[in-house]
């Protein structure tokens, strides 16, 4: 399977790095790719960088790590035919410009509608998986903490929620499945609980766990 990672920055650099560690083909896009750190990143990683367009035709599999806002923007310039059909994997937030409130961050939709609804329904031949938004690209891969951490995801396509629970337990995560689509509702806003402690305490190194009897 080929990786395409919509995103450069630093989540979409870190998943880059941990699906090649995998053995994964990945390809890294990106709006402008005479940046100089890309070039910096493409020598010392061994991936290749291409437009979002390119990285959308690359991969079998796509990971949309873009800031919220961009995020439909994002694929519209991969191009709807590139990405039909295939798992897009979701860790985007709807994360507005505005500065946190006593380290809680605003969103730009409200609790009755998510961002990966709203792009499901713009994108709709895409299986979209929402995961990797609830936690820092320091540990997204193998964390090391006291426990397995879990990593919520929902989506609207079995086959490809079974796909991206494979990868997450090969990243060292155990997932919990909270189902279709409008569960990301209740998802995203895990970003905002997550980075809390990160603001108010500057700990950054923490994760959930999903406990059952």
């Amino acid at each position: 399977m080929r990786i395409g990672i919509i995103g450069s920055g630093s989540v979409g650099q870190t998943l880059a790095r941990a699906f090649k560690s995998e053995d994964y083909e990945v390809m890294l896009g990106t709006r402008n790719t005479s940046k100089e750190n890309l070039k910096q990143f493409k020598d010392e990683a061994i991936i290749d960088v291409g437009t979002f367009d390119e990285t959308a035709k690359f991969g079998d599999l796509v990971v949309l790590c873009v800031k919220g806002s961009a995020a439909k923007e994002a694929l519209q310039l991969a191009g709807k035919e590139n990405i039909s059909g295939k798992i897009i994997i979701d860790a985007t937030n709807p994360i507005s410009d505005k500065p946190p409130v006593n380290g809680v961050l605003n969103f730009f939709t409200d609790i009755n509608f998510s961002l990966m609804e709203e792009l499901q329904k713009e994108f709709s031949e895409a299986r979209f998986v929402k995961a990797f938004n609830s936690v820092g690209n320091l540990l997204m891969y193998k964390p090391k903490l006291a426990e397995t951490p879990t990593m919520f995801i929902c989506g609207n396509d079995e086959a490809a929620k079974k796909t991206v629970s494979d990868i997450l337990t090969a990243f060292g995560w155990e997932t919990a499945d909270m189902g279709k689509a409008e569960a990301a509702r209740a998802i995203e806003p895990l970003c905002i609980l997550w980075c809390i402690d990160g603001f108010l305490k500057n700990d950054w190194m923490h994760a959930f766990k999903l406990l059952k009897a």
